[in-house]
């Protein structure tokens, strides 16, 4: 395929070659302004350090869509484990808490939103995963309870005498070892 540039189209691929910060963009550029100077394929490819039929592939796009069949394209990748429907039902679920949704937990963590996603809606997934949810809606499942309960005395109390229990049960809580 031979390649022939107007002047603009010329002066804009210069351009871009020259300011772009991305590295491929500028190598396909610099792909199309050589086989403008009529250089083979092949020693395009070689200096490029590219396949002559990626090299063609370039050149081919750039015929058909000028400097914009020149942008990287990516692939769409993977599709998403858990629909874009569950999002607004799940992050209810986060700001709720657990004990909204009818469990005995204080806080969500990453595995418990995964097993109760499983349990109501029987899609797998796992903590990883629902990590990633979580960190592309800006949620975090940890959410403390105690902060709404931390200036009742009576809960306080509460909680004086379950460590004093606690404590006991332990032998102490005194941290000594104790001698036979």
């Amino acid at each position: 395929m031979k390649v022939s540039l107007s002047e603009p189209e010329y002066q804009q691929l210069v351009d871009v070659m020259k300011t772009t910060p991305d590295g491929r963009s500028r190598m396909r550029c610099q792909a199309v302004l050589m086989a403008a100077r009529r250089r083979s394929h092949s020693h395009i490819a070689e200096d490029l350090a590219v396949s002559v039929r990626t090299l063609q592939r370039w050149l081919n796009r750039f015929h058909q869509q000028g400097l914009a069949g020149l942008a990287i394209r990516w692939a769409s990748g993977r599709a998403a484990k858990i629909p874009a429907s569950l999002a607004p039902e799940i992050l209810a679920w986060v700001r709720q808490g657990p004990a909204g949704c009818g469990l005995d937990r204080a806080n969500w963590t990453y595995e418990e939103l995964a097993i109760y996603l499983y349990q109501v809606k029987g899609l797998t997934v796992s903590a990883t995963t629902m990590r990633t949810f979580c960190q592309r809606h800006g949620v975090r499942p940890y959410r403390p309870t105690y902060q709404d309960l931390k200036a009742n005395p009576a809960q306080q109390e509460i909680a004086r005498h379950e460590l004093e229990v606690l404590k006991k049960s332990r032998g102490g809580g005194t941290g000594v070892a104790q001698s036979r």
